[in-house]
């Protein structure tokens, strides 16, 4: 640590294991995601897959046999569902952060070794496919969106918390005050220029997704939005695109409409179709209950 306001990284970006050597950032993002599985494993089994009251069992006669909870096994098909979506429209959104470079040839973007994937757009490509799979599964695909959005949150905090040991995600350059990160490693790290002091964005984001998980976690305890119907995922996900919008103000891309970044663009259009349709849900259900249609509390 070389001032006050400046913490310098000086270990190596990778491990060696036998004959392989992997990078330490490689290693957390696969413990965040294992992390995010698992707990998502767990919520469902806590979580009935049918119209009930809390505490209510299944008795069979349903068609469930005695199985009241989400089934874990769709868990799997919807998570290899996930996958194609995420890595879709994260190449197009790749493609439009760094559209002056794709534009003369878009054809680029099917070169996996060409650039990464933009995450907003991973993680709703990745929604629309896991609905999708969850629909031909006949899965209760409201109940499988609550379910996931405090291990998808999970997943996203820590992810972002690891791209720190690869020396990713850093941020503007700052010469004097504020805190900032610089790394003295071999490397190689994932940012340009990543011995300058630079504000630490991945770590911002990090902290950001682990507030909304608070924060989604609270409403779903306390309010009807604890009801399995969806539209926790969508405030969810909307409270995260916006955040995600705000730390982008902190990242190295120039700006493609006034002041906004094109991540920005994105995460704004993400949260305001997300927040959207948690609004309409919500104005539906509450329909329904002015015409007397029974909506039992579910867990």
């Amino acid at each position: 640590m070389t001032d006050a306001a400046v913490f310098t990284f000086g270990f190596d970006a990778s491990v060696q294991l036998g004959d392989f050597a992997v990078r330490w950032q490689t290693l957390g993002i696969a413990v965040a995601v294992l992390a995010g599985l698992a707990w998502c494993a767990l919520i469902a089994g806590r979580t009935p897959a049918f119209d009930t009251w809390i505490g209510q069992r299944a008795d069979g006669s349903d068609g469930s046999g005695g199985v009241w909870h989400m089934r874990r096994d769709d868990l799997l098909f919807i998570v290899l569902g996930v996958l194609p979506g995420a890595v879709v429209l994260g190449r197009v959104g790749y493609g439009l952060l760094h559209a002056d470079w794709y534009a003369p040839d878009w054809r680029q973007l099917l070169d996996p070794s060409s650039g990464s994937v933009e995450l907003t757009g991973a993680v709703v490509g990745g929604t629309l496919t896991g609905i999708y799979v969850a629909a031909l599964l006949d899965a209760p695909v409201a109940r499988w969106l609550h379910v996931a959005i405090r291990p998808l949150l999970l997943i996203l905090a820590l992810g972002k918390a690891a791209e720190v040991l690869g020396g990713d995600g850093q941020g503007l350059l700052q010469v004097n005050g504020g805190f900032t990160t610089a790394y003295a490693g071999a490397g190689p790290w994932g940012s340009a220029g990543a011995a300058l002091p630079a504000i630490p964005s991945q770590l911002l984001e990090a902290g950001m997704a682990a507030a909304v998980l608070v924060l989604v976690t609270l409403l779903g305890w306390r309010t009807g939005l604890r009801r399995a119907d969806g539209r926790l995922f969508a405030v969810g996900l909307a409270a995260w695109a916006l955040g995600r919008a705000l730390v982008a103000t902190t990242w190295r891309d120039e700006a493609v409409l006034g002041p906004l970044k094109a991540e920005q663009l994105i995460c704004l259009v993400v949260a305001a179709v997300t927040a959207g349709a948690s609004l309409a849900a919500t104005l539906v259900i509450r329909r329904r209950g002015r015409r007397g249609v029974a909506t039992p509390a579910l867990s």
